[in-house]
Parts: structure tokens; sequence; C-alpha cells
């Protein structure tokens, strides 16, 4: 039996192991998974942990079953505080096979239960070298090496990322780009306020995904490019503003710190990311940025932008049209409504067409280059 001073032995074997993966279009073979077997059982820490175990058992039956049962079934039930498995996600290319211990953070019973998602927010512990990418904000299910996702599958964010990120990128936005007395309650948050938020965010976020005429992960193949899986990702992030503006039944403190804890992360943080083009978060997020300028629901002077009375009228407005267009669906093949996503995205973001590729708008660039962020 370990105690709880051998989980650092845990990671360092993990981290050992992992080196003696081959390559990624290896790791499903009979071959790999046996060696890696081995080399588990080998372990003198490592292979006493329950998840491990059960990850073990599914790697000797992967050939036939293809899936990875008792280690999602591990997972799910959360019978300990660890995650265990061989990842293989071309946007978290630093996972492979990676070991978490994590701290489940406290949540709103009233927002779980009417904003019901498998949704598990979490504080890392001790993590595996992957698990260290600051990239790797969340874990998927269909991040396991069998690519499946069910629906009890839980998702998990790694809170404390999304507060170091905060603090370090947005903060500094907030400062250098908005106009005095914007965000009023963000700009005094705590550490542990913005944890909460982050809470409150990925749950409403999870929720939305799989709520409207086109949700995910039914229509993922119809949103999966660029400009529209970053549209997609703006509709659940409006309609999360729009909840803690005004469901009643939520403290109006903790969701007005919500609700501008998300525009700031989307309008600021998001938009500048992506080098040297934007990537489909931050295609968004400057597609909100020229809506709402266009729209009346925020402004730009001297390179300030300020937030204007009429704001939430406008994100219900940009959320209506966005709506409006998916509600489609039911009498439209999925390639026309997606024509519709792709035109309405491209009227507020700047395409590039020769390189078929999208452009950090001018005040973004700016920013960009300027707080080199």
């Amino acid at each position: 039996m370990l105690i709880s001073d051998d989980f650092s032995e845990c990671i360092r074997e993990v981290n050992y192991v992992r080196e003696s993966l081959g390559s990624r279009a290896t790791w499903v073979s009979p071959e790999a998974l046996a060696e890696l077997v081995q080399n588990l059982k080998r372990t003198r820490y490592l292979r006493h942990q329950p998840i491990v175990q059960a990850f073990i058992n599914d790697a000797q039956n992967f050939s036939s079953v293809g899936r990875l049962v008792e280690t999602k079934l591990h997972i799910n039930e959360r019978r300990d505080n660890q995650i265990f498995s061989l990842f293989n996600a071309s946007y978290f290319p630093a996972l492979s096979l990676d070991h978490l211990f994590y701290d489940a953070l406290p949540s709103n019973d009233y927002l779980v239960d009417r904003y019901a998602s498998n949704t598990l927010p979490v504080n890392m512990t001790q993590m595996s070298q992957g698990f260290q990418s600051r990239v790797v904000v969340a874990l998927f299910p269909e991040n396991h090496l069998d690519g499946s996702q069910d629906d009890e599958d839980l998702i998990f964010y790694f809170i404390d990322k999304f507060v170091e990120r905060h603090q370090r990128i947005t903060r500094k936005l907030i400062s250098s780009v908005m106009a005095e007395g914007s965000f009023p309650n963000l700009r005094n948050a705590t550490k542990l306020e913005v944890e909460q938020a982050s809470s409150w965010w990925v749950h409403l976020h999870e929720y939305h995904h799989r709520h409207g005429d086109m949700p995910i992960p039914n229509f993922l193949s119809a949103k999966s490019s660029k400009p529209l899986a970053g549209l997609e990702e703006l509709r659940v992030d409006v309609s999360a503003m729009l909840v803690c503006l005004h469901d009643e039944d939520l403290s109006r403190r903790e969701a007005t710190l919500t609700f501008e804890y998300i525009l700031a992360e989307r309008l600021l943080r998001y938009a500048v990311e992506g080098i040297p083009r934007p990537n489909y978060d931050a295609v968004a997020s400057q597609l909100l940025f020229k809506y709402l300028t266009e729209h009346g629901g925020i402004s730009l002077k001297n390179g300030r932008i300020k937030l204007l009375p009429p704001l939430p009228i406008v994100l219900y407005q940009f959320l209506g049209e966005i709506t409006g267009i998916e509600k489609l669906i039911h009498h439209e093949s999925v390639d026309q409504v997606r024509t519709r996503l792709l035109s309405f995205t491209n009227d507020y973001t700047d395409f590039d067409p020769e390189a078929k590729d999208y452009r950090h708008i001018p005040f973004f660039a700016e920013i960009k280059e300027k707080l080199e962020v």
C-alpha cells in the first residue's frame, strides 16, 4: 500500500515510462501496447495504483475491445482523485502517457442542477510532464487513446490554469486597453473569486454546448472548421454571460463577477491568441469585438475600449443572429446552414483570400506586439 508521499514517485515513474513510447501512429498496435503494459508492471509504485491497474487491463484487451472501459469508469466514478491514461489529441500534443492528481472544487448547487453537465472543475496538485503544458487547460473524454465520448464521461477543467492565465495575460490587457471604470468587480477580485468565476464559467459553457438547435457533439463535424469552431465557442460563452445577467436565482455578486470575467477573457485574452495568425478562439473574439463596436455595445477611442450601456441588449442581438441561423437546420441542409454561419463570421472578421486564412485585425495585432502576449 502506498502512502501519499509516494505519489511523487508515481509521477517520476510515469515520466520515465512515457519516454519509451514510440511514434503516435504505433500506439494502438498490439505490440506497442504489450510493451507499455510490461513497462508499467515493472514500476515499483505506479503499478499499485487502482487506476493504473484499470488501464493495464484495458490495454491488454484493446485490440479486441477498442475502448478504455475500466479506465474511464474509474475516472467517471471518481474512485479517487487521479487521472491516468494514454492520450492522443492533436491540439494537446504534450499529452501522451500521463498521470494527474487533482482536487475537485466546491460547486454552486443551484448552478450545477439548473445547468447540468458532466463538467468537473478541479485544481491540479501533482502531475506528469504532459499535464504541465500551459495549453492543456481541460481534458475531454475523446482525448484518450480510444477517442470515444459517452454521455456519462466527465469533462475536466483545470481551473488553476485559468486563474494563472487570467493574472498573467488578461489583467495586463485590462490595464492597457480598457477605459477607466470597466470591469469594476473583476479588477478587484481575489484569486479565490476568480477561481469561483472560472468554475461557474465552465459549467455554463459545457451546458450550452449541449443545448440549442445545433448542439455539440451532434453537429461537431459541421462546426469543425476554424471559423465555425470559434463561432460555437462564442455562442456558448455569450449564452453563459446572459445567464449571469438575467438568472435571478443566482447570487448577483457572483453572477456579475462571472459575467465580467467571461467577457474579459472572451473579448480580450482570446483575441490575441495564435501566432502568426489567430486561432479559432481569436477569430471568434475578434468577430465579437467588431460586432459589438458596430452595433453600439462597446466603443474604441484613443486605444481604449469602453463598455456602453446597451451592451447587454447587443449581446442578446448577437446571440439571436447565431441562433436564428441555426434554427434553419430544421428546414435546410447542414451545408446550407454552415454556409450562412460562415458568411456571418466573415462579415465581422479579416479573412485573407490569398492565404485562405484569417488575420489579426489591426487593433489586436498592435496590442499583441506591444504587450508581447
